[in-house]
């Protein structure tokens, strides 16, 4: 997936990971997560691989690439419905790095939500707040967000031990956490961030695009396997016409997801490019989910097999940081600022920035 975005290493990286998770992310590992475990020996193997740190800085131990090279590792976990928070910590990286704050060791995810809010005290800040649905907020060794506050946002990272959790969790039992927060910190975990809020929020919409289109190609796969070689009435589901058109539709929808999430990774700085991506792929989702549960039937919801875990996951990162509906109404109210006749120019250029 996304190969034209990615250079020789970045394929290689991508390839690593999947050869990697699906290896690692076996049914027992899914069920066990499913009931609340950690997954240890899976995110020990994306940690110790460095997949954790792509987006750092080389001279902080990362890769130090963009979230366009990044992302796709997102995706190929999402392929496997790996119950780990890469996306999170990818995310968390970059707006590190993008602020010159140093990383912290150990699991960091970015909390990218309202309701931190940051005023001076002394010769440093007073930070206190309530944020909701913060993905693994409590396991992190450190948690990245925004404060908003007189003298504008501010980034700022949380250890442990200065914050507590109320846990809670998404429809995949994905660990959404609230974090409630009053601390004091010092110069060395705070430094201003341009875009506040919005940004973080634009950046965790393009991931869940990222990993929809990633769990849509695993879900085409399976879906396709499953309709060649189930036999109903003496012949294969794949020979009916009603379960070819189904299948098409699907197909389409995992194919449209991949181009527009690829729309939102060359414009990462683009909020119409993350629109883009995160309305059209929230939209497959919908319509692909249900049909991949049409065709495998009962069987689908089987415990025991991989299609649930994949559907839960589409259905809960579809209206994570907005749903379809949102993002198109801020694409159409964006669009309606420009005259009539830039409009086609405006289009047509969405998504051909150089991913930053």
């Amino acid at each position: 997936m996304f190969e034209d975005l990615l250079d020789e290493t970045g394929r290689f990286m991508v390839e690593t990971a999947d050869r990697m998770l699906a290896d690692l992310c076996g049914p027992e590992v899914l069920k066990a997560a499913d009931a609340g475990e950690w997954p240890e020996a899976p995110w020990a193997a994306v940690s110790e691989a460095g997949f954790d740190r792509a987006t750092l800085p080389e001279d902080r131990g990362g890769a130090g690439l963009t979230l366009a090279e990044a992302l796709p590792l997102a995706a190929v976990a999402a392929r496997h419905a790996a119950p780990l928070p890469l996306a999170e910590t990818l995310l968390a990286g970059h707006v590190l790095g993008s602020t010159g704050l140093p990383a912290p060791e150990g699991l960091v995810v970015l909390a990218a939500g309202p309701g931190a809010l940051l005023r001076p005290e002394g010769s440093g800040w007073r930070l206190h707040g309530r944020i909701a649905s913060v993905p693994w907020g409590e396991r992190a060794d450190a948690v990245v967000l925004v404060a908003d506050g007189a003298e504008g946002p501010r980034l700022c990272v949380l250890d442990r031990t200065e914050r507590r959790a109320e846990p809670g969790s998404n429809m995949a039992n994905e660990p959404r956490d609230t974090l409630i927060f009053d601390l004091r910190l010092d110069d060395v975990r705070t430094a201003p961030f341009v875009g506040g809020t919005e940004t973080v929020l634009r950046l965790a919409a393009l991931a869940r695009s990222v990993q929809i289109a990633g769990a849509l190609d695993r879900l085409r796969d399976m879906t396709v396997q499953y309709a060649q070689e189930r036999v109903q009435f003496g012949r294969p589901l794949g020979r009916f016409q009603a379960i070819q058109q189904n299948v098409a539709v699907l197909a389409s929808d995992a194919a449209a997801a991949e181009a527009a999430a690829a729309v939102g990774l060359l414009g990462v700085s683009d909020a119409r490019a993350v629109a883009v991506a995160k309305a059209r792929t929230g939209e497959a989702a919908s319509r692909a989910a249900g049909i991949a549960h049409q065709v495998h039937g009962a069987m689908g919801f089987a415990r025991e097999h991989r299609l649930h875990h994949l559907t839960r996951r589409l259905w809960s990162w579809r209206d994570e940081y907005g749903n379809e509906l949102h993002w198109q109404a801020a694409l159409g109210n964006t669009l309606l600022r420009h005259a009539p006749e830039d409009l086609w120019p405006v289009l047509t250029t969405i998504g051909r920035r150089a991913a930053r």
